[in-house]
């Protein structure tokens, strides 16, 4: 997606340790109708896949999550960080490791929310080494819905998460692939 590109270019800063600053597009602030344009191509790429629900994480993967579920018509659900006193009953409980907090966060979705035979597309704001979304797809599994896809906004390729993915036989869909930073913010592309 050319416009996300270009906003990477003008405003992303690599932090060093392959960490992506992106707060004015995605982490921090967000450009609603940038977010509403993301959700329109995610749409696009998965036009052909039956979506009942959308899972992702919190915080950064909620915006462009719910504006796919939005124009798809679908709830999105996203694991928290931190259980709430609300969550009771079941929960689908993994731990993630986070490179942004330099550790691990709990992610949890209660049971409620995730059923038995939907088709879940996972969709988070980073494909990276792919242990945050692997998580995620755990939950899909453990509720024994359908995996249907799998997508994030920005993919850092020399981080092999792809790889590590593509086991679930679902499309992958990135709507930017990094296969470069260098520490004078300078971004290379695969596309």
């Amino acid at each position: 997606m050319e416009e996300l590109k270009n906003r990477i270019l003008a405003e992303g800063q690599h932090l060093g340790s392959g960490i992506l600053k992106v707060d004015s597009i995605l982490n921090h602030q967000m450009d609603p109708g940038l977010m509403y344009r993301m959700g329109e191509e995610f749409v696009r790429r998965f036009s052909g896949v039956q979506v009942d629900r959308i899972l992702t994480a919190e915080v950064s993967g909620i915006g462009p999550a719910l504006m796919t579920g939005l124009i798809l018509g679908v709830p999105v659900v996203y694991a928290r960080k931190q259980k709430p006193l609300t969550m009771s009953g079941p929960v689908y409980l993994e731990v993630a490791p986070s490179h942004t907090k330099g550790g691990e966060v709990l992610l949890l979705v209660s049971a409620e929310f995730l059923h038995k035979g939907e088709n879940v597309l996972v969709l988070d704001d980073f494909l990276a080494s792919g242990q945050t979304i692997e998580k995620l797809i755990r939950m899909v599994q453990s509720a024994r819905a359908n995996l249907v896809g799998i997508a994030a906004v920005i993919e850092k390729t020399f981080e092999g998460g792809r790889d590590s993915l593509q086991k679930y036989g679902v499309p992958i869909e990135v709507l930017a692939r990094i296969t470069a930073m260098t520490d004078d913010g300078h971004f290379t592309f695969a596309d």
